[in-house]
């Protein structure tokens, strides 16, 4: 086990995800399909760099990384993405126990 391969030391999962349900996000690089999308042809655009999109689901990966499911709005492809891949188009907003924005 000690030969496995992983492209990057930090183990995400011990932290909460950055990104949550419904946050806006910007695609940092532009992804094609590795086979994994189904309906589309191997080396494919799934999105662009700088497309973007909402959070709709959020999964793991190798017990180390989240993948955040983003629906992109443009394309309407819905694409797992590593948070390195992302970057927040709007800061979220904190809410107070009260209910109102902090």
């Amino acid at each position: 086990m000690a030969n496995i391969s992983r492209d990057s030391d930090v183990v995400e999962l011990n932290d909460p995800p950055l990104y949550d349900y419904g946050a806006k996000v910007r695609a940092k690089r532009t992804v094609r399909n590795d086979g994994t999308y189904a309906g589309k042809d191997i080396g494919e655009i799934l999105c662009k760099k700088g497309d973007e999109g909402y959070v709709v689901s959020i999964g793991t990966f190798l017990q180390q990384f989240y993948i955040y499911g983003v629906e992109f709005t443009a394309s309407g492809y819905r694409v797992g993405m590593k948070r390195k891949e992302l970057e927040a188009v709007e800061e979220p907003v904190e809410i107070a126990a009260d209910g109102e924005a902090a």
